[in-house]
């Protein structure tokens, strides 16, 4: 059986690459961080950005330009 070398180790370091920033994100925009955990699961990550694209900011709730 060949192995390409990504494996298991490969998986956690996109994790990381992907839900760090996305944890920043999260937390800036006033939700709850640990929703970035959501870009490591297929089609939640679709759905994450898409709710992150059209949910309403903090910033645009307390009328800021």
């Amino acid at each position: 059986m060949v192995h390409s070398g990504f494996g298991l180790f490969g998986f956690f370091i996109a994790a990381i690459v992907f839900v760090v920033p996305l944890w920043r994100v999260c937390e800036r925009l006033g939700f709850p961080p640990w929703i970035s955990l959501a870009a490591v699961v297929p089609l939640a990550n679709v759905v994450l950005l898409y709710f992150l694209a059209f949910a309403e900011w903090p910033s645009e709730r307390r009328g800021c330009a």
